[in-house]
């Protein structure tokens, strides 16, 4: 291979404008994506109600977009393909605090380098429109236009002039995949603004305006909306509202997750791995969240000048971001019932109140008022089953007899309805005013004795226990530095690190549950999440993991016969118990049937 050339010389020279434009288009339009993203984001900073995007051959021979905002002004037109020209921001200060979705003024300057660009626009207070034409960043022509008011931009023969980049290009229907999601993920988050999407002579997408859950249920699918917790949650200056799907709504993939700060799509590892650790032990192995969240803070506490596609961000207060975000949404999880409705709004009226009891498995019960419907309805899109061995708590004897009895003559039916028989020792099928609920024994049991096993851990001090020989680990100078300040926070955690080096650090004492765990492994994740995030659930998680076996074990095992009492109280106590609708392991604990779809089996009415 030929080796580059160089100046041998070795003097600094400025680059021309034509490579400077070049190397800022290699950061800016990475794909045709990447230019309708940055043209739509401008069409909505200029107020558009409507937003068309036409694409030819996936973008790559034309990407057009046209909008009904307020347009440019005639002696602007040219500085809007000038680079590090804008109208958003005019001083240190404003970058501090951006307020819109572009502010570099980098885009249409870096896709006319590497494209034929024109631009017609008829500013709101402008008589006629004008047209500026550019071709590989060399203004063409510029002249008066017939437009409506509004702005029409359009990139033709994209990479024309830069061979190598066009060949990096996917097939024509990955990039033609890659517009549809850019504009699926602007869409969401501007339900007000009209958005449509053409390839050629096939229309994709035509949303018009609307709410935010109809364009959810436009985009995600109305079965999202339905299975799916409203979220509204303000503290701390920060305010997150949006739509998370309940943990048996999942996807094999993270693809239907959509997060957005001050209204601006981003990809956050921080905001992630909050949510991964308020899904940690409801979601079943494997799966993904589904998600659509808006986080709301003051503009000069995020930091969106991290990358020049705009989709970092960087978060001044990132501890606080992220517990708030983990609280948030895990609270809004822990509050699911099987009592409580998939829209997350409250039934009106009265509920059905339990007696505090006995538990029939050994395990003390408490009382909880009930609302009106289950949010588990039946649906096509199942968790993968588990083992039988693991379904049956690996206990493979049947009760061959079906107990029967009728509901209650007068009372009030509660969301998980009134025992009726028990199945094979395995599942406990109730009648409520829906339906036939068909409930997993070992699965429901072993989460209500999970959640009791966690607010008993949660309601003492963590118990630590003093390891003999004290585990020393190498690290670096700023992580031993990190550890000495952050003392307090690891205790708190019941660990004890101590620094006895410039760069080692050593472990005393660890919780007692994680005695056998491998301590320098622990240690190590533990500072990593630290220092990467701020905080850290790695103790509590494993933790819980440790409490999960244990519940498993400790749980009614498939097989066993139980009276309809027991029944009943199984049914009451999921309707008190948090996360009651999976097991620790994510499968569901029950399944409703309505009337409906018990009669669609039997063709009744047909």
């Amino acid at each position: 291979m030929t080796p580059a050339r160089t100046d041998e010389s070795g003097r600094i020279r400025p680059l021309g404008a034509f490579v400077a434009n070049q190397i800022a288009a290699g950061e800016v339009v990475e794909r045709p994506a990447s230019i309708v993203k940055e043209l739509v984001e401008n069409s909505l900073d200029a107020g558009a109600g409507e937003i068309r995007v036409d694409v030819e051959q996936a973008g790559v021979r034309r990407v057009r977009v046209a909008d009904d905002g307020g347009g440019i002004h005639p002696d602007d037109l040219r500085l809007a393909v000038a680079r590090h020209a804008t109208s958003k921001i005019a001083s240190p200060g404003d970058l501090a605090a951006v307020a819109t979705l572009g502010f570099r003024g980098e885009a249409l300057a870096s896709a006319a380098s590497v494209s034929r660009l024109s631009i017609t626009s008829r500013h709101r207070a402008a008589d006629h429109a004008w047209r500026l034409e550019v071709e590989g960043g060399e203004e063409r022509a510029c002249r008066p236009a017939a437009h409506p008011r509004g702005t029409t931009v359009e990139v033709a023969d994209l990479f024309y002039n830069t061979p190598a980049r066009r060949k990096f290009l996917k097939t024509e229907r990955t990039e033609l995949v890659h517009i549809d999601q850019v504009v699926r993920r602007v869409a969401l988050a501007h339900p007000a603004v009209g958005f449509s999407l053409r390839a050629g002579s096939r229309s994709l997408d035509g949303l018009g305006p609307g709410d935010v859950d109809e364009r959810m249920a436009a985009l995600l699918g109305a079965a999202f909306v339905e299975r799916s917790v409203a979220v509204d949650e303000s503290g701390a200056g920060l305010r997150l509202w949006g739509r998370v799907a309940v943990p048996t709504y999942s996807d094999s993939r993270p693809t239907r997750q959509h997060l957005y700060v001050n209204g601006r799509p981003v990809r956050d590892r921080l905001a992630a791995h909050a949510v991964r650790q308020a899904y940690r032990d409801v979601l079943f192995h494997g799966r993904h969240p589904v998600f659509v969240l808006f986080l709301e803070l003051e503009p000069e506490l995020v930091d969106v000048n991290v990358h020049p596609t705009k989709d970092e961000v960087r978060f001044r207060r990132s501890r606080d971001v992220h517990d708030f975000l983990f609280g948030k949404l895990a609270k809004a999880l822990r509050d699911l019932r099987p009592a409580q409705r998939a829209d997350s709004r409250p039934a009106t009226g009265g509920g059905h109140h339990r007696t505090p009891g006995r538990d029939p498995f050994g395990v003390g019960t408490s009382g909880a008022p009930s609302l009106a419907r289950l949010f588990h309805e039946v649906r096509d899109e199942r968790p993968p089953a588990p083992p039988p061995a693991a379904h049956h708590g690996g206990h493979l004897a049947r009760s061959a007899t079906l107990e029967v009895r009728d509901a209650p003559p007068g009372s009030a039916v509660p969301p998980l309805g009134h025992a009726l028989a028990q199945l094979h020792g395995v599942y406990v099928l109730a009648q409520n005013a829906d339906g036939l609920v068909i409930v997993d024994m070992h699965a429901a049991h072993e989460r209500i004795t999970y959640e009791r096993m966690k607010a008993q851990l949660l309601a003492g001090s963590v118990r630590r226990q003093r390891l003999l020989v004290p585990v020393a680990l190498d690290v670096s100078g700023a992580e031993a530095d990190f550890v000495e300040t952050r003392n307090a926070d690891l205790r708190a955690l019941g660990v004890v690190i101590e620094r006895n080096g410039p760069s080692s650090v050593a472990v005393r004492e660890v919780p007692a549950l994680l005695g056998a765990a491998d301590i320098e492994a622990l240690a190590r994740d533990l500072i990593a999440d630290l220092v990467e995030f701020g905080a850290t659930d790695l103790v509590r998680e494993r933790q819980e993991r440790l409490l999960a076996g244990a519940a498993c074990h400790a749980s009614a095992r498939a097989g066993r016969r139980l009276a309809l009492a027991e029944m009943d109280a199984l049914l009451r106590d999921m309707e008190s118990t948090e996360n009651a609708g999976q097991c620790n392991h994510g499968r569901p604990t029950f399944v409703a049937l309505p009337m409906a779809a018990l009669d669609g089996l039997f063709l009744r009415g047909q």
